[in-house]
C-alpha cells in the first residue's frame, strides 16, 4: 500500500499529555485532522502532578509553533526560577536568583499547561475513556487501534505519546523501562503561606535541594500556595511491602523516614514530616540507552514512549519538541511515511545524545556536590509519568 498524503491521512495519538496535545494542536494550526485518545475518564480524572519549566530552547519553541506562547507567559511564574541548595543543617550553600526579565525556563503547573492545550483544541478533538489495548494491522497500513472501551479505529498513522508504558512503543521495539534503584517519595503542603510558613521561607519561590550523598530531598513551589516535596533515596521498587508496609500507611512511613534522615537538622526534617496527607511513592524508570526502532511507516513515539531518561529536567521540553518536529514534518512532507522518517531521523540522534548524557543521572540527584546545572523541573521518569522534579539538574 502506498503511504497516504497527511491531508488525507487519519492521525491518531495515544495519549493526552503535553507532548500529544502539542502535536495535536500544531496540526490542527496546520489544517490537519488529528484525533486524541486518552485512557482516563476525563480531563479531570487525577492530579497532573507538580510544576514545570518550559525552556526557550525547545519547550518554548514548540509553544511558538502552537501560537500559544504568550498565553503560556501570562500562567508562567518567572519567579519560580529561583534556586536554592542546603546542606543537611539547613543552610544555604548556594542561591540562584534570577534576573527581573529572565524568562528562559519559567514555571508552569502542569495542569495549567495541560488546560492550555486541551482548551487550544477543537472540541471532541480528544477522546476520554480510550486507552489503547493493542495495534493489529500491517505495517504499510491501514492500522487498527483497539481500544479499553471496546472500540476498533482504522488509522493511518499512530502517534505513541503514553508514556514511561507506552501500549504503543511494542509495535516498534521491544523495550521495557527499567527501574533505576533511585525513588522519589512525593510529599505534599498545601496554603504553605499560612499553615507552613517555615517551610515556604526555607523553599523560597523556586526550587531547594539537599543531599547527603545517601539521601536527598528537593522541594519546589507550585501555584495557588502549594509545596511538593520529592524524598530522593536509594531503595528497592517495592521497598514499602517489602517493609511490611502500605501506601497508606503513612505514620509508619513518617517514621522510617525520620531514622533515614536523622542527622538532617530539625527545619529540613520538617519538609519530610510535616506534609498534608498520604505519601505518593513514585520509582524512577529508564529506557535502554540508546533506544532507537526500525522504521515504521505507520506508527511513531514521542516524548516518554520514545526516550524516558531520569527526571533531570528535559522530559517535558523534549516531548514538546518532538511533537512539534512531528507535526510540521506531517505538514510539510508530500506522504505520511516520508514524514515520519524525516522527524525521525533528528529526534533519534537527539535524543540518544541527550540520554547518553543522563544516564546513570538518577544517582546525581543524591550527591552533595552536585553541579550547577541549568535543568529544569521537567523530567518524568516516575511509574506513573506524573511528577516532574527539576532542580539539580534542577526538577518533574
Amino acid at each position: 500500500m502506498n503511504s497516504v498524503a497527511p491531508a488525507r491521512a487519519r492521525i491518531s495519538v495515544i495519549g493526552a499529555g503535553p507532548g500529544g496535545l502539542t502535536c495535536a494542536r500544531i496540526l490542527q494550526r496546520r489544517g490537519l485532522t488529528v484525533t486524541v485518545h486518552d485512557r482516563d475518564p476525563g480531563p479531570d480524572a487525577r492530579n497532573q502532578g507538580g510544576t514545570l519549566d518550559l525552556h526557550a530552547d525547545n519547550g518554548q519553541l514548540a509553544l511558538r509553533e502552537a501560537g500559544l506562547l504568550d498565553a503560556f507567559f501570562e500562567l508562567a511564574r518567572p519567579e519560580g526560577q529561583e534556586m536554592r541548595r542546603l546542606d543537611p543543617t539547613g543552610a544555604i550553600t548556594s542561591h540562584r536568583i534570577p534576573e527581573p526579565d529572565e524568562l528562559f525556563k519559567p514555571e508552569i503547573d502542569r495542569g495549567q499547561l495541560r488546560d492550555l492545550l486541551l482548551g487550544s483544541l477543537h472540541p471532541g478533538t480528544v477522546r476520554w475513556g480510550q486507552g489503547l489495548e493493542r495495534i493489529s494491522g500491517p505495517a504499510d497500513g491501514p492500522r487498527r487501534l483497539h481500544l479499553t472501551d471496546g472500540t476498533t479505529i482504522e488509522t493511518d498513522l499512530v502517534i505513541g505519546a503514553d508514556g514511561a508504558f507506552s501500549r504503543v512503543r511494542p509495535t516498534v521495539s521491544p523495550a521495557v523501562p527499567r527501574y533505576t534503584g533511585v525513588s522519589f517519595l512525593e510529599a505534599r503542603f498545601s496554603d504553605v503561606g499560612n499553615r507552613h510558613r517555615d517551610i515556604a521561607e526555607l523553599v523560597g519561590q523556586g526550587g531547594a535541594h539537599a543531599a547527603d550523598g545517601e539521601r536527598g530531598l528537593f522541594a519546589q513551589r507550585n501555584s495557588g500556595d502549594h509545596i511538593r516535596v520529592y524524598l530522593i533515596r536509594r531503595v528497592p521498587v517495592d521497598w514499602i511491602g517489602r517493609g511490611g508496609l502500605s501506601a497508606d500507611d503513612t505514620g509508619a512511613i513518617r517514621a522510617l523516614l525520620l531514622e533515614e534522615y536523622a542527622h538532617w537538622s530539625p527545619r529540613l526534617r520538617r519538609l519530610i514530616t510535616d506534609n498534608d496527607g498520604r505519601y505518593v511513592d513514585r520509582p524512577i524508570f529508564a529506557l535502554p540507552v540508546p533506544h532507537t526502532w526500525e522504521h515504521d511507516p505507520t506508527v511513531t513515539l514521542l516524548g516518554d514512549a520514545a526516550h524516558l531518561m531520569p527526571p533531570l529536567g528535559v522530559g517535558v521540553n523534549l516531548a514538546m519538541l518532538d511533537a512539534a518536529e512531528l507535526a510540521l514534518a506531517l505538514a510539510d512532507c508530500a506522504t505520511v511515511d516520508d514524514a515520519v522518517r524525516a522527524y525521525e531521523a533528528t529526534m533519534l540522534p537527539r535524543s540518544t545524545r541527550t540520554a547518553k548524557l543522563l544516564e546513570g543521572g538518577a544517582e546525581h540527584l543524591l550527591s552533595a556536590d552536585i553541579p550547577d546545572l541549568d535543568g529544569g523541573n521537567d523530567g518524568d521518569g516516575e511509574a506513573d509519568g506524573d511528577g516532574d522534579s527539576d532542580a539539580l539538574l534542577t526538577k518533574a
